[in-house]
């Protein structure tokens, strides 16, 4: 895998409406998720724009103490302008505002070199460490599901070392 350079970018907030679900790495169920949501992603009414956004929600502890059956919340969800109008067992997220790496990413979705790299090399090498907020990959007119050409942004939270 190439040597990706993150941007890094101070990340405004936004509002996200979607359906979330308790998993771990071992028992991962992003495709039941994704199942559920797709075919109800048009029913969010004050969606702002057609990118979906992959957000994991982890604890405080989860980074300190990795393992991969600890469980996490898992969303897939639409940023919108407004909670108005939340759609039945669709639930809100608002995506604090902070420091993120940003990782433009090519490849399929199921390779987790991406990640192993990130946490395994880059984060260590910086001046940075995680920070807790949420994690999200934005999922835009270039994703492709399951597709080896497909792009996506994956954004990691971070603040500077203390």
């Amino acid at each position: 895998m190439n040597k990706v350079e993150p941007r890094i970018v101070h990340f405004e907030g936004k509002k996200l409406i979607g359906i979330r679900l308790k998993m771990s790495l071992t028992d991962n169920k992003t495709t039941d998720l994704w199942r559920s949501f797709m075919p109800r992603r048009n029913e969010i009414q004050a969606s702002i724009s057609e990118i979906l956004y992959s957000v994991n929600v982890y604890d405080s502890q989860y980074f300190t103490h990795f393992n991969p059956s600890n469980s996490f919340e898992k969303w897939a969800a639409k940023e919108v302008s407004d909670f108005s109008v939340i759609p039945n067992n669709m639930e809100v997220l608002i995506l604090v505002a902070g420091y993120y790496a940003v990782f433009d990413y090519k490849g399929l979705s199921s390779n987790h070199r991406i990640f192993d790299y990130i946490f395994g090399e880059w984060l260590p090498s910086t001046k940075y460490v995680l920070d807790k907020r949420a994690h999200f990959e934005v999922l835009g007119e270039k994703y492709k599901n399951d597709d080896p050409e497909s792009e996506e942004e994956i954004w990691i939270p971070i603040r500077v070392k203390s």
